[in-house]
């Protein structure tokens, strides 16, 4: 099973429906994007990639972002999308690790096509190139046959050496979670639309699969990106938009359905479902959004290794003011979702009881198949066929999973995930920085901000502007810090190791 069937299929049954817009205009009808899939995997074809060479998208949020990925899959590649906020030179790495062929960019992220390297072609996905693609090549007559459990998209998340890992995500792992989200999160209707306001690199991007799958629209902002009143406008103008969202993105939508006077009614005239996760959602924050906005929230939780699936709180559970334990569910992350089971042990891989903290295990088919050459990672974190996810919960008696904590120490800002050891790495490169450790605090809007303690080798003198300027040539502007304490040693254990619970003591005190 290949993915590009999903697309063969809904170009068969009704090629002349809206499949791609661009806010209120279309792009592509089912039909047309399902031509220009074949053109481009017979242009790549012709370029000589093979089944399973690895093509790197990295783009704005863009309607071609679609038929570039389903492009991929049609002659049977596999997808690397890049966060388009990373520096250059991380995605040099990346495309160095998944040792990728080609790479589809928009201008305003490579302006100039040397500024990646070792790629067999750099083609601007909205410019002349691309368009020549589309109209010298012939369409491939089918759809090039891959297993179900052959790699369609190698997605790097952050990792604790400082560099990220690729997670082999399967044709099967990306068809249960669309599968999945009939099931738990949301039923979807051929005149429904997705808008994608969050990154096409990430989860919204993979939403795109089971909105497919029912054939409805695909919608993106002309700004390419989140603004809460085009959103609001647009769903307005076009009927009601369904959307993956982090925390920070949601308490935007809120603020401006109540700057703008919305009511519940309206609000739904613009919004069908906001599915949100990615990052811990305060109580109180979720009230006042189903107070302001009404019934329209879903919360899932997973990771890059089980992409989207892991549990979900659904719009009934959220709804349900009367249970006597509806405080302590909206503050949990819900029940497993329905293609995966969900467990708490411990470090023995033992059930813990019923209320006590243990890490929590994936289990099903939406665990991916490991990390793209690193099989020690690999084999850490699938175990007996469970995924450790290193983050720490609690199971109730109905199946509600609570987290408490993280067992890692990543740091998630506005849906972001941050490792502080690659924030560590790079400033200490920095001139005249002796030692430094990277701690989230917890933030209003953000959720978390990243924090730096850094102490300053003898006879020098750093300041916050200086390592601001340092990260920004070397990582990406969202991971560097938002504060920098200057202090004149870290805490450390008898064995040298950086206390950072004490250092997020003194930011709470």
């Amino acid at each position: 099973m290949n993915l590009a069937h999903l697309l063969q299929r809904q170009a068969l049954q009704s090629p002349e429906r809206p499949a791609i817009l661009e806010a209120e205009r279309l792009h592509a009808t089912h039909g047309q994007w399902a031509d220009r899939a074949a053109r481009l995997g017979a242009a790549m074809q012709a370029q000589g990639l093979q089944q399973g060479d690895r093509v790197l998208l990295f783009m704005r949020n863009h309607p071609r972002y679609l038929e570039f990925m389903f492009g991929c899959w049609w002659a049977g590649l596999v997808v690397v999308p890049v966060n388009n906020k990373l520096h250059l030179k991380e995605v040099q790495w990346i495309a160095d690790n998944a040792q990728a062929r080609w790479a589809f960019v928009t201008k305003d992220l490579v302006p100039q096509h040397t500024d990646l390297t070792g790629l067999q072609g750099v083609v601007e996905a909205d410019g002349p190139q691309a368009d020549a693609l589309l109209q010298h090549a012939a369409p491939l007559s089918a759809v090039v046959e891959r297993h179900t459990d052959d790699t369609a998209w190698l997605f790097y998340t952050s990792g604790t050496t400082g560099r990220p890992k690729g997670v082999m995500i399967t044709h099967r792992n990306l068809m249960t979670m669309g599968l999945g989200y009939f099931c738990d999160v949301d039923p979807i209707a051929s005149d429904d639309a997705i808008v994608y306001a969050a990154p096409m690199s990430h989860g919204a991007g993979i939403y795109a699969i089971p909105h497919l799958m029912a054939g409805a629209r695909h919608v993106v902002p002309a700004s390419g990106g989140f603004d809460a009143a085009e959103l609001f406008d647009l769903g307005l103008k076009t009927g009601p938009l369904s959307l993956f969202a982090a925390p920070t993105i949601v308490k935007r939508l809120v603020d401006e359905a109540e700057t703008a006077g919305y009511s519940p009614a309206r609000c739904a005239q613009a919004f069908k479902t906001i599915v949100y996760g990615g990052a811990p959602m305060y109580a109180a924050d979720i009230e006042r959004a189903l107070r302001v906005m009404g019934p329209r929230f879903v919360q899932i939780y997973g990771e890059g290794e089980s992409p989207m699936t892991g549990t979900v709180l659904s719009r009934r559970h959220l709804a349900d003011t009367a249970h006597p334990h509806h405080a302590e569910r909206i503050a949990s992350v819900g029940v497993a979702q329905t293609p995966v089971r969900i467990r708490v042990a411990d470090a023995q891989g033992r059930d813990v009881p019923l209320g006590e903290v243990g890490e929590v295990l994936i289990g099903g088919d939406s665990v991916m198949a490991g990390y793209w050459r690193n099989p020690e990672a690999t084999a850490s974190a699938i175990r007996d066929g469970w995924l450790w996810t290193g983050d720490m919960g609690s199971l109730d008696a109905d199946g509600f999973l609570t987290l408490k904590d993280r067992s890692k120490d990543l740091i998630i800002s506005g849906g972001s995930n941050i490792y502080p050891r690659e924030v560590e790495e790079v400033l200490l490169t920095a001139p005249g920085v002796a030692e430094v450790s990277v701690v989230g605090a917890p933030d209003p809007e953000w959720g978390e901000v990243v924090v730096a303690f850094v102490v300053a080798a003898p006879g020098t003198v750093v300041n916050a502007q200086q390592l601001d300027a340092h990260c920004i040539e070397h990582i990406a502007r969202f991971k560097r810090p938002k504060r920098y304490e200057f202090v004149d040693a870290l805490p450390k254990n008898n064995y040298g190791k950086v206390l950072k619970t004490e250092l997020r003591a003194r930011l709470q005190a």
